[in-house]
């Protein structure tokens, strides 16, 4: 038998990615998935592909005891995993959350984009979930854990995921202007917004359109800042694209005074940052990541160049729902659960 587990808010985009995951997970037994609204239907009703996948059904998250399971997802909006964390944890339950309540460590800055936070103490214990710029949290997570201590993993979000591997290998190599802005652009797919239709993402007003928002006021700016050190110098801009999944990021990042990399070299120098990351591919120069090509997997692709204006253009390019939520999620709980992190994560891509 391998590690019971369940996840909350299991009807939405990213939770029923989790089922879809974890049901074909070799180690992860998938034994309990919540919602409320669909309390009492089976998963294959609300979702046909699962049908003759599991005979599961949903239960409410209240009336579902969590208590003797290794792992829980939380699939659920901002503020309510805060709220659950607390006594899964108490429990000697693995908490690993999909939301923002536990991204950012400063509870102030939690306060300032999103509302007070009510279990700051967790705040500080959370491993942050990027397995490729974070990974000795999550091995001291799984540390932790071995030593039978219930852990709590805060998966990053999918705009600072695709941001985040695009940027880092040059700003932590030094080549990155340390007093200039840094500016992303980043297109994401409808399901990024979540399963409840809005009037930005009903399929009549998200069809053949792309649009910007959240124009300098998103709330992912400040997590992207603390990954990579980019206190007040980010300039983050969210689009939404007509496709279902995948999200790219293009950064601009102005070089050091005295740096001059050619993109070959710049290629050579994210390939090596990223070596032992099974699940990040570096593009060769001149050909830059596709959508389609992540798209129903927790592969991440990144391509860089530089630009003669004395900039660096690194790109980003993940599934919204699997790099950049559900298949992080299970990624961070292979490594803390001492698994493979890519166990049950080795799907590719449809190539066309």
């Amino acid at each position: 038998m391998g590690y019971r587990a369940g996840v909350v808010g299991a009807a939405g985009f990213a939770g029923i990615e989790l089922v879809r995951l974890l049901s074909r997970h070799p180690e992860f037994d998938l034994a309990a998935v919540t919602s409320d609204a669909l309390a009492g239907t089976p998963i294959a009703k609300a979702y046909p592909a699962f049908t003759g996948v599991t005979d599961l059904a949903f239960s409410t998250h209240e009336d579902t005891d969590f208590s003797a399971f290794d792992v829980v997802f939380l699939a659920v909006p901002h503020k309510a995993a805060m709220g659950m964390a607390p006594d899964l944890m108490a429990a000697g339950v693995t908490v690993v959350d999909l939301s923002a309540d536990f991204r950012l460590k400063d509870p102030a800055i939690y306060e300032k984009w999103y509302a007070p936070h009510t279990a700051t103490d967790l705040l500080a214990q959370a491993a942050f979930g990027l397995p490729e710029l974070t990974g000795d949290e999550l091995a001291a997570a799984a540390e932790r854990r071995a030593a039978g201590e219930a852990v709590l993993v805060s998966c990053a979000g999918c705009y600072p995921t695709a941001t985040s591997l695009a940027a880092a290998p040059a700003i932590r190599a030094g080549l990155v202007d340390a007093a200039a802005p840094v500016v992303a652009d980043a297109v994401s797919g409808v399901t990024g917004a979540g399963k409840k239709a809005t009037e930005r993402t009903h399929y009549c007003f998200a069809n053949e359109n792309l649009e910007a928002y959240g124009v300098g006021t998103h709330r992912h700016t400040p997590e992207i800042e603390q990954i990579l050190g980019l206190e007040g110098r980010l300039v983050f801009t969210p689009h939404l694209a007509p496709l279902n999944r995948g999200l790219l990021s293009t950064v601009t990042l102005p070089l050091a005074p005295g740096a001059a990399p050619t993109t070959e070299e710049l290629v050579e120098l994210y390939r090596d940052f990223y070596a032992a990351s099974p699940l990040v591919s570096v593009m060769d120069a001149g050909v830059q990541p596709r959508t389609a090509s992540v798209a129903g997997t927790c592969r991440a692709q990144v391509g860089v160049a530089v630009h003669p204006a004395g900039m660096i253009v690194a790109t980003g390019a993940i599934d919204n729902l699997g790099k950049g939520a559900a298949g992080q999620g299970v990624q961070c709980a292979n490594i803390v659960f001492g698994l493979p992190e890519t166990c049950g994560l080795e799907e590719i891509a449809n190539p066309v």
